[in-house]
């Protein structure tokens, strides 16, 4: 017997939440290397759960709000940073290869890089590039092999929801 559609729901809600809550206390916890110019944010490793099934990346989007609350930036870098990161984790829920999607990431936080470029009157160039280097070890070198260990276990992914095995990660 499954579940009703509004217990679906619910169940839904309470993943993103949950996914959200996660984000940000690793962004927080982190904040040391979460914010700036040249930033390691751990919680970005999260956006490649949008590959799984895309509600866990409307979580990492509300997470990514939240946490940019906190940002020395401020509200500027809440609304751009949640934009960026709602435009990345579309994009690889759309994406049917892992490490393709690993560098989406990078590309859709370049706004972010010409926002900190701005607000610190430093180069545009060198911001682009620590942030474009902060994505790529985070999410390629850091989260691609992670996601493609947790994605070839069936109980894995058996808990995170994936029920159809849809996305094999390098199709």
């Amino acid at each position: 017997m499954g579940l009703r559609n509004n217990q679906r729901q619910v169940l839904r809600l309470a993943v993103a939440a949950l996914t959200a809550a996660a984000y940000v206390a690793l962004t927080l916890g982190l904040s040391f290397i979460s914010f700036g110019s040249i930033q390691f944010r751990i919680a970005e490793i999260m956006n490649l759960m949008a590959f799984i099934d895309p509600i866990y990346g409307a979580g990492v989007v509300l997470g990514c709000l939240i946490s940019n609350m906190f940002s020395p930036f401020g509200l500027v870098d809440a609304a751009i940073g949640t934009l960026c990161t709602a435009a990345a984790v579309f994009a690889i829920s759309r994406t049917k290869n892992l490490l393709a999607a690993s560098f989406w990431p990078m590309l859709a936080n370049t706004p972010v890089a010409l926002f900190i470029a701005y607000a610190t009157h430093t180069n545009i160039f060198y911001n682009i590039l620590t942030v474009w280097i902060g994505e790529i070890v985070v999410v390629a070198c850091l989260g691609y092999p992670l996601f493609r260990v947790l994605m070839s276990s069936k109980r894995v992914m058996s808990m995170l929801g994936q029920i159809k095995t849809a996305k094999n990660g390098e199709s």
